[in-house]
């Protein structure tokens, strides 16, 4: 009985050895031992088939550290909105119609304001100094300036230059607020920015984007051949959404820096369509403290003739790079040839600023007032030389130019010459 026993147990013991091997050889290969827990599929949709891909697990400390690294507009916006201003034109029409009286006198309505356009602007000082666009107030007979705060002023015009599009009006009010001046210059492409303006009458309206280019030359503005004065373009250029109305307003840095006004944008429909530019505020600044402080602009000229750089001439010049702007005339009696510029010569930079395009430097050269100096450094004969260059007015004297009053009419005056 015992050893029938022990022979059954035995043949239990090696029946279940048997079938463990058994299983492990042809059962299904890629079934794991043990069952193991698997997050569920998420199903991705996005005008393709349904694809299936594991669930992302986020946690609370990774979400924190990828919001960190996103820019916070929200005080560059603040400071931006009580200093941007809605300007609103007017002009006097004079209807075309009329009628007789009983006494058989014809009679001509009166004469009236009707709305000509609308833009934006910029505070600048608690004295009330507003810059804007040129084209935004051109040809209006009546400036209206309305504040964030829902005030609304009668604006006087103090001066206007169309051939860099930037206008200053003046306004009697209190409790403004002001944006300081950025640096424009280090403005570097991919940098984020805000658009700030009323668009579409929109007031108050903030956008956001990147700077996208500098230097932009898009023959936007037009020369004024009978007084030699030709236009500076030398935009900043961001895909922050611009449309009507943002003409005159604010382009933003993310801390709250006014680093260019915005004034166009390239589009085949009139609305945006992708870019806009801005004028630098190296320039705008320097602008408009020149038409509050003299009423017109002052601009230096070199007394030279110029033309860009093209690849052709800069292997004949041996220059290291195609870049500069290359001297094709010397005016008599100008600072240029006192100072030996010759005919050949390639302009590198002034004032230590590369000038690598023609916009770069008309845009570099017009930020100083005639009778100042400047060191220009020039290309000659495989060589770099350092000029010192005193720059002069249009007819190659020094004076500054300087306008004269003007009566004011519902508040605005003529743009200056």
């Amino acid at each position: 009985m015992k050893n029938r026993l022990l022979t059954t147990f035995s043949l239990s013991l090696f029946s279940a050895i048997l079938g463990g091997v058994i299983a492990l050889q042809f059962g299904p290969a890629s079934a794991p031992p043990f069952p193991a827990e698997s997050p569920a599929p998420v199903v991705l949709t996005h005008g393709s088939p349904a694809l299936t891909q594991p669930k992302a697990v986020v946690t609370p400390s990774a979400f924190s550290e990828s919001a960190s690294l996103l820019p916070d507009f929200r005080t560059a916006a603040g400071q931006a909105l009580d200093a941007v201003v809605h300007v609103r034109t007017s002009k006097t029409v004079t209807p075309s119609y009329g009628w007789y009286d009983w006494s058989g006198m014809f009679q001509r309505p009166a004469p009236r304001m009707m709305p000509s356009g609308s833009g934006s602007g910029v505070i600048l000082s608690e004295e009330g100094f507003i810059v804007t666009n040129h084209h935004v107030i051109e040809g209006a007979d009546r400036i209206e300036i309305g504040l964030n705060d829902n005030r609304n002023f009668t604006a006087r015009l103090v001066g206007s230059d169309p051939t860099t599009d930037i206008a200053v009006l003046q306004i009697e009010a209190s409790d403004l607020k002001a944006l300081e001046w950025g640096d424009s210059d280090a403005v570097q492409v991919g940098d984020w920015v805000l658009a700030v303006g009323n668009p579409f009458d929109l007031t108050s309206t903030v956008t956001a984007g990147i700077v996208s280019a500098k230097a932009r030359d898009i023959q936007l503005l037009q020369p004024d051949f009978d007084r030699s004065l030709f236009p500076v373009e030398s935009f900043i250029q961001t895909d922050a959404a611009v449309n009507p109305g943002n003409s005159g307003g604010a382009l933003v840095s993310d801390r709250g820096d006014l680093i260019g006004i915005n004034t166009a944008i390239a589009s085949r429909t009139g609305s945006y369509a992708g870019y806009a530019f801005a004028i630098p505020a190296s320039l705008a600044k320097k602008v408009a403290g020149d038409l509050i402080e003299f009423g017109a602009v002052q601009r230096a000229f070199l007394g030279i003739n110029i033309q860009p750089v093209t690849e052709e001439l800069a292997q004949r010049l041996s220059l290291p790079a195609v870049s500069g702007v290359l001297v094709a005339g010397v005016t008599e009696e100008s600072g240029a040839l006192a100072a030996g510029m010759q005919p050949g010569d390639v302009i590198l930079s002034v004032a230590g600023t590369p000038t690598p395009t023609l916009p770069e430097l008309l845009e570099r050269v017009s930020r100083f007032r005639p009778g100042q100096s400047a060191t220009v450094e020039v290309w000659r004969e495989q060589s770099v030389q350092v000029l010192q260059v005193e720059l002069g007015s249009r007819d190659g004297g020094l004076p500054l130019n300087s306008l004269p009053d003007d009566p004011e009419i519902d508040g605005a005056r003529p743009p200056s010459p």
